[in-house]
Parts: structure tokens; sequence; C-alpha cells
């Protein structure tokens, strides 16, 4: 296992492009609608939001060294979607608290240890904590807004308060706020660039349009607001990818308004039902409506030059049709080859994969462990799962790479073995991965052809 570690770790840094020569050194980049480690491959991150705890004081959950190796080593993900907060990096004007990095830098060198790849998220919702939400610090708005303030429910009704759209306004407004929102991001970059793990930021969590027009708030307001702060961090961590998403109106069915997106940009929505977000459960014939969905997304990302990601999706376990729901996300992502980040790997009696005594929800994690490929050497990958027959199936275009294709199969899937059918390709087993050498096409000729690989007990 230690020696696994290693070799993970040695991977990794071949991201950070520390080699001599004269010739560019290989990178992580965006091309061919897919996010690509330094040997090419085509690389699908799934894993876990740590975690809706962050969102408040002192802005750490309970993780530990051990469960960033759970994450890796019994759940088969390989990253984390890391929340921090603008309120914790700078919790008065100007000023910056460098303890604060130094605890995130910790669990960024446990994820790395466990061999996990990271994307740091600006988390916010309602604004920030002024009111019932987290994100901004206080000092951004004006007191009044907050003493104005009357919380609602549904939470997420709160963003219609006409002190927290004025909030919104100011910071969008105001060439002070956005430079010290910049900065904020600055100083993460700077404190975080060294570590190998961290494939990049995500500037801001679904982020609210305010009093602006939802058509064009994306394109006239969020798009150069992103494209400052991917300046300033890349030029602290110029191999950073920058993971941007679309305003939270995307999540109400809205089609982004984004033209362009930063150079190596990752498309970053969510994906949630609306019904089963309002408590209602998820009914089964809404399963067609999120493949369609992630479809859509799928388009929107081929359409600005991006490879795909859902930041966030998830569900309340005691809630109707959680497992259909999470099968429905598996397969519209799998159906496009995107990577998903489940919201959240915390203890409650809501989303977190754990009840509040620590252990599994079985309804929510037995529909999320599942084989998924992590790095393919190839194009157009798509990939699924049938739970009746525990068969998993990886179609993907071949293509040339400086690295096998590699496979997640969490031990728990195939208590008893499994086989790989792959044409005849060489096969190395490894503890919860498979990497498979040169696959050859099953299907079609020339270069659009196909290659299919299936496991099976």
């Amino acid at each position: 296992m230690e020696r696994r570690r290693v070799a993970l770790i040695v991977l990794m840094l071949a991201s950070c492009g520390c080699g001599g020569g004269d010739s560019p050194e290989p990178r992580w980049q965006v091309a061919r609608g897919f996010i690509r480690d330094p040997e090419g491959r085509a690389v699908i991150l799934r894993g876990v939001n740590l975690s809706s705890v962050h969102k408040q004081k002192p802005y750490f959950d309970f993780h530990l060294e051990a469960d960033y190796r759970r994450i890796r080593e019994d759940w088969g993900m390989n990253s984390v979607r890391f929340l921090i907060e603008w309120a914790a990096v700078e919790p008065m004007r100007g000023v910056y608290d460098a303890a604060y990095l130094d605890e995130v830098a910790k669990r960024i060198e446990w994820a790395q240890a466990a061999g996990l790849w990271v994307v740091v998220d600006m988390h916010q919702d309602v604004y920030g904590e002024g009111f019932a939400g987290n994100g901004a610090p206080r000092w951004t708005c004006d007191e009044a807004r907050y003493a104005a303030y009357v919380p609602t429910t549904p939470w997420f009704l709160n963003y219609t308060d006409p002190n927290v759209v004025a909030c919104y306004d100011g910071l969008y407004g105001s060439a002070e706020l956005r430079g010290h929102f910049i900065e904020a991001w600055r100083r993460v970059a700077a404190r975080l660039g060294g570590y190998p793990a961290v494939l990049g930021f995500d500037p801001m969590n679904e982020p609210y349009w305010g009093s602006a027009p939802v058509s064009d708030f994306e394109a006239a307001t969020l798009a150069p607001l992103f494209a400052e702060v991917a300046a300033a961090v890349r030029g602290e961590a110029p191999h950073w990818l920058a993971f941007i998403e679309p305003a939270s109106s995307r999540n109400l069915g809205f089609a982004t308004s984004y033209q362009t997106l930063p150079k190596d940009a990752v498309y970053a929505p969510h994906s949630y039902d609306q019904a089963a977000e309002g408590g209602a459960g998820f009914v089964a014939s809404k399963r067609a409506d999120v493949i369609a969905n992630l479809a859509a997304l799928a388009r929107e990302a081929e359409g600005l030059g991006a490879a795909l990601w859902i930041g966030e999706y998830g569900g309340v376990a005691a809630n109707p049709g959680i497992r259909e729901y999470m099968d429905a996300q598996y397969d519209g992502a799998g159906a496009v080859g995107a990577g998903m980040m489940y919201w959240h790997y915390g203890k409650d009696g809501g989303y977190g994969l754990l009840d509040a005594t620590g252990a599994e929800k079985p309804e929510l994690v037995d529909t999320l462990v599942r084989p998924y490929p992590e790095r393919v050497a190839g194009d157009a990958v798509t990939y699924a799962w049938d739970e009746a027959t525990s068969t998993f199936t990886l179609t993907f275009v071949p293509r040339a790479a400086g690295g096998p294709t590699v496979l997640s199969v969490p031990a728990r899937r195939y208590p008893a073995g499994y086989q790989v059918a792959c044409g005849g390709c060489t096969v190395t087993r490894g503890t919860g991965r498979v990497e498979l050498g040169v696959v050859a096409p099953t299907a079609g000729a020339g270069s659009g052809a196909t290659a299919t690989v299936t496991l099976t007990p």
C-alpha cells in the first residue's frame, strides 16, 4: 500500500512542470473535451465535497488523515472538492489569516498522501456571514442590510431578500470589493500552489445574480470577474485548472450565457432535481430528466471548449427514491464522460454520507461506490454500470498516450473478484484498481473506431 501511495505522489509531481531541459514539460490541461493528465489521458474526477461544516467557524469538519484514505482506498474515489471561505481567508478588511491557510494546507497534505486530487472551492450561500449564509466576510456589506434582513424558509428563498440582493450588487459593482476577493484568491494560490495534488480552483460556488438580468449576468459580470481571478491565481499557481461554475440560475434550468471561459477551463455546474431538493423525494419518472439535463450540460461544455465536471450532486438518504436518484446521476454522467463530486462527506441526517454516529448510510454509499474510469488513453469516453449483473462497461476512442488506461474498481463491488474483457489487452491488477495496456478498437474503423472494456463478476 505504501509503495502505491509513493507512486501516486510521484505521478502528481509530473504535473508541476519542475523538470529541467529545453522542451516544455508535460502538464495538466483541458483538451478535446476532457481534463488531461501530463501523459495525455482523459481524467475523470469522481469524489466528494469536504464539507458542509466548512461553511461556518472554525471552518473545518471532523476529517483526519484516515478519512482521506477512506475516500481513496475504501470508496475508490480519486478527488475532493475542498470548501474554503472568503470570511476565513480575510476575516477583517485587508487582514489575512495565515493560520487558517496553514490548516487548509495541512489537509491538502493529507489528501496528497492518500493519492487524492483536490479542487479548491471558494464557497458561498446567501452572500455571506451577515445573513443566514456563508462566504463573504461581514465587513463587505453595510450593517444596516444585516439588521433589516428577515430570514425565511426554505433557505434558498433568502436569496430574494432585498438586503441580500443589495449586498451582491455591491460586491459586483465595487472595484474595491472585487479587488479584495481577487487578492484573497491570490493568497490561497500562493499558499497552496506548491502542492501537486491541487488541480485547480472553483472561483465561487453557485454565483447569484443579484438584481442583474439573468440573461447576461454570466457574460457581463461573472466572466470578467473570473478572468481576473484566474489571472491572479495563475500568477502564483500557473498550472491550476479553472473550474468555472455557471450562475445559480443554471440550477433552475436557464442555459448558460457564457461566451468564453479562461484557458484550460472545466465547466463546473451542479446537478440536482428540484422536487427532491424541496424534500419531496425522487420520482422514478424524473430519471430521464436528470439524464437529459446532464446531456445539455455536456453540450454547453463542448460549446465553451471545456471539460465537464459536476461540482455537486446529492440527496437525502431518508427521502423516497434515493437509490434511483443516485443511479440516474451516475448514468447521466457516464453517458457524457463527466466527473462528479457528491455533496457531502459529513455526519448528519441530511445529505451526509454518514449518520450522526459516523456509520455509513448504505442507501447512499452503496450507490456511489462503483467502478469508473480514472484515466483513459483516448477520447469520447463513456461509462456505465448495470447493478443487476454487476457489469461495468467503458467505451472510448483509443488514442496514443504516455500511460495505461486506469479503472477504479472498489473491492466491495466485486468481493469474489472480477473478470476483465478488453480484446486481449494487457491487464495489471492492483488494490482497488486495474491498469490496461493498449486497448484495440472493437467497433468501427479508422480514427473514430471505438474500444470497449467490460468488468464482470
